[in-house]
């Protein structure tokens, strides 16, 4: 099996990263901060994202924005400059999809293939090797690329042509975001009623109120525990992403943009690298009321 370069040693990546070793896979990393490449034990780290390409036939990326996803892969010394024919790149960041198409195209006359892959389930999922994968490229690229997602992943799923893996990710964003907006509302409620928030997590999470987001970040809010599985910052990425995409498509979508103004007074206050589930303080805010404690 072939050897697999990583870029980005982030929340996301340095986990997956880890849970490729663990799986027996040899692996080359690279990040802009070189420290945390080095933190990643047993990886062999690339002094660029050109030097781990002339490495590894399979390059993953996990950055944080499609600027960053442009700049490691057609920068001066970027994958590009060590890629040829045969590669592969498996983008794993959350991006544009039109920008995700023409990089494709662009790699295409190369000889360099694409999959975008975008990832859900969080740095505990990242850790845990339970990632859900939405993934868009042909059949044949995907399931080479699969060999290795499986060391990080539960669920791989092929989702279309490329750019396919990045609308279902938006998709997958107004799922989170809206379900995080009914979960704060909803433990608001039990709080100013004065009821038991732990009871009455455990009494709804299991019927058809239950969510990922309910089970996983209630008790979060509930105890007032603000680090981050994503953070704030990267959700309003996330969100501009799908927003520009409604705009194009001519979608409208009230719940999503209430959500990112509401995210929108969080930054505005300073606390953007807190967790996503940290909506709640906006709403907090409006009610003049504090959750658990």
């Amino acid at each position: 099996m072939e050897s697999v370069g990583f870029i980005g040693m982030g929340i996301m990546g340095s986990g997956m990263a880890r849970n490729l070793l663990a799986a027996g896979h040899e692996v080359v990393v690279w990040n802009r901060t070189r420290s945390k490449a080095e933190a990643i034990e047993s990886a062999t780290v690339a002094d660029s994202p050109a030097d781990l390409a002339r490495r590894c036939g399979v390059v993953m990326v996990c950055v944080s924005d499609t600027p960053d996803v442009v700049e490691v892969v057609e920068g001066d010394d970027g994958v590009l400059a060590g890629a040829g024919e045969g590669h592969l790149i498996v983008d794993h960041s959350t991006i544009s999809p039109s920008v995700t198409v023409e990089l494709a195209e662009r790699c295409a006359e190369r000889g360099v293939r694409w999959v975008d892959a975008p990832v859900s389930g969080g740095s505990e999922g990242a850790e845990r090797g339970t990632l859900s994968v939405m993934v868009g490229g042909e059949a044949a690229d995907v399931e080479r690329a699969r060999r290795y997602m499986d060391a990080y992943s539960t669920t791989v799923t092929d989702v279309g042509p490329v750019g396919s893996g990045q609308i279902v990710k938006l998709v997958n964003q107004v799922l989170v975001v809206v379900n995080q907006l009914a979960s704060s509302e909803a433990l608001l409620l039990a709080q100013a009623a004065g009821v038991d928030l732990e009871a009455t997590l455990k009494a709804v999470e299991g019927g058809a109120a239950g969510s990922w987001m309910l089970s996983n970040r209630g008790p979060q809010m509930i105890h007032r525990d603000w680090r981050p599985g994503f953070t704030i910052d990267l959700q309003q990425k996330d969100l501009r992403l799908v927003l520009d995409a409604a705009d194009e498509l001519g979608v409208a979508l009230p719940g999503t943009a209430l959500v990112f103004q509401l995210y929108r007074t969080l930054q505005r206050r300073g606390l953007g690298a807190e967790g996503n589930h940290a909506l709640v303080k906006a709403l907090e805010e409006l009610n003049d009321l504090r959750l658990g404690g």
